[in-house]
């Protein structure tokens, strides 16, 4: 069933009901009869094991929070480079809803705030462009130190990073550089965590202790997001991992080595968050080896360990699928960068592509689950940005750029974000996106609430918009849940939350879910939402189908689960606006599996597609009066991607 009739009106009083989707109260309590006939009386009119207020014994998530596990400020050497000038105070002061001047000057505020924030600065040269700037003899007595430093001092920031980044990817770092243990490192690393803990403001405001570490194996990237659920102290006792030889490495299983002894040693959990499998070259979800070792049960079982969830759309492009994986998906081509390997040293090929996107990962995954025992690729999805600027400000009319030369002006969507002169790839800066935040259904903003639903994968990614998606499974919803205006009471009562599991199907019964979505209540209507199922088959063989489980207006979905008809368009790209007359505030189904095979097994996860709007770009030419170059993208349909819910057979 499908309900669309809601008015965004009235959207922020309905947040009041549908969001705190938790449940009629599992704990009723077991009381005897009344004892006289007031007792009675008084049952009868305020029964003890059904209390009146809906809300009254909830334990389960209420609201979405909204965050960016993935920010970049000037700590970091390349955003340095680049020109950023905002510290992690700055980013967190920007993150909670303060007003600020930018890299470039310009002031800048969110539409809202965030409610919480990962300065996820590289563990790689904590320390370095402070000492660069500050014209540190030994760094500038090195051929490359004295390069950067004269190309930043003269304007090419941008022509610096990349040479720094490549340097990176081959090793070659110049005398002098901070390393850890050294003052430069551990002062840096101090003030990272400094700011996290004056900023971090329980139920408020999360912010998180973090950083990336930045493995780019021949350029190809391998990075991991690492975010510490304690506190300053915790944090403290332990330095960074870099991909640094002799101190790091570059391969992820060290990378985990290092994460259980830090486990150990501080007291505090870590979970880690990998990103842009498009930029790996193949690289990112290996099925037969890696690092030229076999894969093998101890793999699996390590990975899935430390690594719950995956960015899945960021500035650097959207991975959730690929047209050439998924020639049936109208929505596949979505904001993609597929040209080549981070630095673009090597260029795409198509046998790459489907160890690099997470809908063939999950596929994969079941394949390899059932090799091992252990699915490595079992992970919950997210968005976040990658901004090295300071600046998580990810909505498409208030777009800051991935880097501080990309912030807002005349000429940015004209420019080449990097080229490779040995390859010839190019990436403009027009196909970098404003993308994402991360959601999380937690029951407090708090470090520890938020980490725990991160590590139990109750997560969807947003590639901009604050829409509300809830996505559970079970055997037993009927059509007239979704008639319910707390569905995620009936969700959580009868079934497992985007991230969980089913299994053993009873007899004669198939999968049956709650797909819902309330748009962002100063964004745009949906068009529909989606069921995107994946499985291997008899054969062995990974197979995928979309569905339309629910979509806006009078448009019909057909025998074979799909609707036909575009929700149309309503924006006028040369004023860079949009009207909601069409799409819905609000959609909700319940919808059963009609293909299921409960020998065979399966994921399924929920994408809620919004109806086309503006496209950063669209604002730009309005704003600046800039002309597009040929092909840049000016409209898009924002989206969000659930975490699946996997279904595992009888053994």
């Amino acid at each position: 069933m499908i309900k669309t009739g809601l008015r965004s009106t009235v959207l922020m009083l309905m947040l009041m009901t549908w969001l705190p989707l938790t449940g009629f109260a599992a704990e009723q309590s077991d009381v005897g009869v009344a004892g006289t006939a007031e007792e009675a009386q008084i049952e009868k009119i305020f029964p003890s094991k059904s209390p009146y207020s809906p809300y009254a014994g909830r334990n389960y998530p209420t609201r979405p929070f909204f965050g960016d596990t993935h920010l970049h400020t000037s700590f970091s050497m390349d955003a340095g480079a680049f020109g950023a000038r905002l510290t992690p105070r700055d980013a967190y002061r920007f993150a909670r809803g303060e007003e600020i001047a930018s890299n470039t000057g310009q002031p800048v505020k969110l539409s809202r705030p965030l409610d919480f924030l990962v300065v996820a600065d590289h563990s790689d040269g904590f320390g370095f462009f402070p000492l660069l700037m500050s014209g540190n003899p030994e760094l500038l007595a090195t051929e490359q130190g004295k390069r950067w430093y004269d190309q930043i001092k003269s304007g090419q920031g941008a022509t610096a990073a990349m040479d720094i980044i490549i340097s990176f990817s081959n090793n070659k770092l110049p005398k002098g550089f901070p390393l850890p243990g050294t003052r430069a490192y551990r002062s840096a690393w101090q003030e990272v965590i400094k700011a996290a803990e004056a900023y971090n403001d329980p139920e408020r405001f999360t912010a998180f202790i973090g950083y990336e570490w930045t493995s780019n194996t021949a350029g190809n990237n391998l990075h991991r997001n690492i975010i510490f659920r304690g506190n300053g102290a915790q944090a403290s006792l332990v330095e960074p991992y870099t991909t640094l030889l002799p101190l790091g490495s570059d391969n992820p299983e060290d990378l985990w080595k290092w994460m259980a002894a830090a486990e150990t040693k501080t007291g505090s959990e870590l979970l880690a968050i990998a990103h842009n499998g498009n930029l790996s070259n193949g690289a990112m979800f290996p099925i037969i080896e890696a690092f030229g070792k076999k894969l093998d049960r101890n793999y699996a079982e390590t990975r899935a360990k430390w690594e719950p969830l995956y960015e899945t759309t960021q500035t650097k492009g959207t991975g959730e699928a690929h047209p050439y994986l998924s020639p049936n998906d109208e929505f596949a081509n979505f904001e993609l960068w597929d040209k080549g390997n981070l630095d673009g040293s090597v260029a795409k090929q198509k046998e790459m592509l489907e160890f690099e996107y997470a809908r063939a990962a999950f596929k994969n995954g079941l394949v390899l689950e059932a090799k091992l025992g252990i699915n490595p690729y079992k992970f919950g999805l997210i968005g976040s940005s990658d901004a090295h600027t300071g600046l998580a400000a990810m909505e498409e009319e208030n777009f800051f750029g991935k880097t501080a030369p990309q912030e807002p002006g005349p000429e940015r969507m004209t420019k080449a974000f990097f080229k490779n002169p040995q390859t010839g790839v190019t990436v403009m800066d027009w196909e970098v996106g404003a993308s994402g935040f991360a959601a999380v259904w937690a029951q407090e903003n708090t470090r520890e609430s938020i980490f725990d639903a991160m590590m139990r994968r109750e997560t969807y990614a947003t590639t901009g918009p604050r829409m509300a998606v809830r996505f559970f499974g079970g055997w037993d919803y009927q059509p007239e849940d979704a008639n319910n205006r707390m569905p995620a009471a009936i969700g959580y009562a009868k079934g497992v939350p985007m991230g969980g599991d089913l299994s053993n199907a009873p007899v004669g019964k198939a999968p049956t879910f709650i797909a819902a979505a309330l748009k962002d209540a100063i964004g745009a209507n949906l068009d529909r939402i989606q069921i995107i199922k994946g499985w291997v088959d008899k054969e062995g063989k990974t197979q995928e189908r979309i569905y339309d489980a629910a979509v806006s207006g009078s448009r019909k979905i057909e025998a074979d689960g799909r609707c036909k008809t575009p929700v149309g368009s309503s924006v006028h790209v040369a004023n860079a606006t949009w009207i909601n007359t069409i799409g819905a505030p609000e959609l909700i189904t319940v919808w059963k599996d009609p293909d299921f095979d409960p020998s065979l097994r399966a994921f399924y996860y929920a994408r809620v597609i919004e109806i086309p709007t503006p496209r950063w770009t669209a604002y730009d030419a309005k704003r600046f009066g800039t002309k597009p170059l040929p092909g840049t993208a000016m409209t898009l349909q924002e989206r969000a991607y659930t975490s699946p819910i996997w279904y595992t057979p009888e053994k």
